[in-house]
This record gives structure tokens, C-alpha cells and sequence, in this order.
């Protein structure tokens, strides 16, 4: 059973409101809660909000919702507050991204199988560098893996460094990984890691999960080829309505 959560906070520091942001005619976030939707990996889906005004909005169009704390410092611990309000019992949560409209659901699928056989603790998943300019942007975060598709170490800076090669050939001559920002944690792992401080790693890289990685946690990566395209400004909206073309609002 797998339950998909997605957080949606009002007071976004670089796009306050953006989740009731117009998208051709829809919201960001009923976008992003209708892609989800189609996945077919989910057995319940709901947004997990601080704002009375996302909750009705939501509510209107037929979405679930719940409404949490408003002091959460990240999206995986709003994703704690909501699932504690479940009624029903689930084995996993993924976290969706709030801020991606055109989320292909087969990334949440992606995601769910590698959470079949139980044992997987947390997840994610990963998009193949084919950019010189996308492995060295520190805006992207790049995975190392070990021979189990399990993640070493996040960083925003291109590792591993390959001696004796000009940079600009890196992603010719290796592997590259880069994040795709949505997580699935087993529920018990995910109770456990909203409880550990902030470590010496996250806070230099200002990545969470690298503190879920400093306690011993494995995080499973599976492979997307779907692009991520989130709104994180004002200034992002009109370059993902281009990229996704008219023809996508529906």
C-alpha cells in the first residue's frame, strides 16, 4: 500500500502562493494533483498543506487534503504530519513535488517499483547528465551510486573527478547521475529520519538527505528520462508554458 503525499506550503520564500498560481486555466497544484493521479502505483493521494486557502481549493475540485503544521522545515516533515492523519494503514509514502504541474505520473511508477520486495528503505530517482553545463551547474544535484543502485553521495558539484580528462568530455566519459527530486520512504524510516538533527553534511550542501545518508539509511535510485520542471519563481512560469507547449492545458 502506497500512499502519495504531496505538499503544498503557502509562504514559499522565492514564490509565496505560487500552489494557486493560474497554469492555463488550472492551478499549479490541481495540475500537479491531476498528473498524480493518473499514476497507477497509488492508493491514496492528498495534499498536505499550512494555508486554509490550498485546503478549499483543493477540496473544490475534488482533491484530498489535510492541513499541517505550519513550522515545518521541509516537505519531509510535512509528509510526517499528514500521514500520522491517515486513517488507513500504508507501507510507503512518496513525496511529490508541489511545484512541478506537468509531473509525468510514470515517474511515480518509476519510483514505486523500486519499492515492491518491502525491504527498501527510502527512494528516489535520477536523470542521466548529458549536458556538460548540467553537471557543473550547482543548481543540479549529482548522485554517486554503488553497485546496488543505492546512493553513495549527493553533492552540487560534479563527482567523481576524472583525472586526465578535459571537463567540458566528463559526461562522455562516465556515468553521470542527476536528482530528481521526489523521495518514497518506507513509513517507519520516514517517522525516524523527521527526528534526527540537521547534519554536518546537510548543512554544507544544504541537501537533507545527505543526513538520512550520515545515519546509516540507504536510498535506493531508480532512472528517469523525463525532465523536471519546477516553478520556483515568478520568472520559471513562462519558461515551463513554453517548454510544455499549449497543446499540454487542458
Amino acid at each position: 500500500m502506497i500512499a502519495g503525499i504531496i505538499p503544498a506550503r503557502y509562504a514559499s520564500s522565492r514564490f509565496p502562493g505560487k500552489s494557486l498560481l493560474d497554469i492555463g486555466g488550472k492551478t499549479m497544484i490541481q495540475r500537479v494533483y491531476e498528473q498524480a493521479k493518473k499514476s497507477k502505483s497509488l492508493q491514496k493521494l492528498v495534499v498536505a498543506t499550512d494555508d486554509q486557502r490550498i485546503l478549499d481549493h483543493v477540496l473544490s475540485f475534488g482533491g484530498e487534503a489535510v492541513m499541517t503544521s505550519p513550522e515545518h522545515p521541509s516537505g519531509t516533515d510535512r509528509c510526517w504530519d499528514a500521514f500520522r492523519q491517515l486513517k488507513e494503514a500504508y507501507q510507503y509514502v512518496i513525496n511529490i513535488q508541489g511545484d512541478e504541474p506537468f509531473i509525468d505520473p510514470s515517474q511515480i511508477d518509476t519510483l514505486s517499483a523500486l519499492l515492491q520486495d518491502g525491504t527498501t528503505e527510502l527512494a528516489t530517482l535520477m536523470i542521466p547528465v548529458s549536458k556538460a553545463e548540467d553537471l557543473f551547474d550547482t543548481g543540479e544535484v549529482k548522485i554517486v551510486l554503488n553497485d546496488k543502485m543505492e546512493a553513495l553521495y549527493f553533492s552540487r558539484m560534479a563527482i567523481p573527478y576524472l583525472k586526465g580528462v578535459e571537463q567540458a568530455f566528463w559526461h562522455e566519459h562516465h556515468a553521470y547521475y542527476r536528482h530528481v527530486g521526489m523521495y518514497a520512504y518506507r513509513s517507519d524510516v520516514l517517522k525516524k529520519i523527521t527526528k534526527l538533527p540537521v547534519s554536518s553534511l546537510e548543512r554544507a550542501e544544504s541537501l537533507e538527505q545527505l543526513r538520512w545518508l550520515e545515519n546509516g539509511y540507504r536510498i535506493k535510485c531508480g532512472v528517469t528520462h523525463f525532465e523536471s520542471h519546477c516553478i520556483d519563481t515568478p520568472e520559471d512560469v513562462e519558461k515551463v508554458m513554453k517548454w510544455m507547449g499549449k497543446t499540454h492545458f487542458e
